[in-house]
């Protein structure tokens, strides 16, 4: 039972910082159950990208939500997720398939040093210059799909990434935010697709997962995430959350650097 309350109190983190921040809460997500997925003792070379699956599953609810939350108030730029869209999912596609084709260890300094980048990007608090207008069809393609193909290796929803660059082209950072969360479904549903067909008949996966996502880590999450990240919209409309930002990004360097510490070794 304690393992499911813990993995019900991530669910309301992860989808607070979804619909708060715009970022995917897998950035929360897929280090806790790294952490917690060795110390139920499964098999280091499953673990890291059956965390990242069950990730991107959780973000296919976490993304509904927190994309009505924010059409409500009529901040998606939907001509902007439908171009977007195509790219991503070939991106996505692409990128789960890498993932799969690397070890747990090389994934997790890797994602140590993805937590670094996105920590430093939310702590700066220098605002993008930009140009005015967003780039045209294929630019729009080549964006989601580099998008798509970072998400889904770090089974992340895209806000980390497209956050940043819809404001790099003027976007005002409210629609930035809630095109970023209708971005992260078609991320999910291409990545977490990926992880469970590449993870089926794997041997060393434990009881209860479907190809590289584990069941009863999902349904707790998504549990608790679903209504969460509701909360966490309207908070990103009504509250200035500087210092949150910042005490986050303490939070992802801290996750970061431990990732970077334990796995450095492969460098070598």
């Amino acid at each position: 039972m304690e393992i499911y309350a813990l993995y019900l109190c991530l669910g309301i983190v992860a989808g607070l910082i979804s619909g708060l921040f715009g970022l995917s809460g897998g950035v929360v997500i897929v280090p806790i159950l790294i952490f917690t997925f060795a110390a139920q003792g499964f098999s280091q070379d499953v673990l890291t990208h059956l965390a990242i699956g069950t990730s991107l599953a959780t973000i296919v609810v976490t993304s509904i939500s927190s994309i009505f939350a924010h059409h409500k108030r009529g901040a998606v730029l939907w001509s902007v997720v439908i171009w977007l869209t195509p790219g991503i999912i070939v991106g996505a596609a692409f990128g789960a398939t890498f993932a799969v084709s690397i070890g747990g260890p090389v994934l997790q300094l890797s994602f140590g040093i993805f937590l670094c980048l996105v920590a430093m990007t939310m702590a700066s608090s220098l605002q993008p210059g930009g140009v005015r207008s967003l780039p045209g069809v294929v630019g729009k393609s080549i964006m989601g799909a580099v998008i798509g193909f970072v998400s889904s290796i770090f089974g992340i929803g895209g806000g980390s990434l497209s956050v940043p660059g819809l404001s790099w082209f003027k976007v005002p950072m409210k629609n930035a935010v809630a095109t970023s969360s209708a971005c992260g479904l078609p991320i999910a549903v291409s990545g977490v697709f990926v992880y469970l067909v590449q993870g089926w008949g794997e041997v060393d996966l434990p009881a209860g997962a479907w190809g590289f996502v584990y069941l009863p880590a999902f349904i707790g999450i998504v549990c608790a995430s679903a209504f969460s990240a509701k909360w966490g919209a309207r908070l990103a409309h009504q509250l200035p959350a500087d210092i949150l930002r910042i005490g986050f990004a303490v939070l992802l360097l801290v996750v970061g650097v431990r990732f970077i510490w334990r796995n450095a070794g492969v460098l070598f």
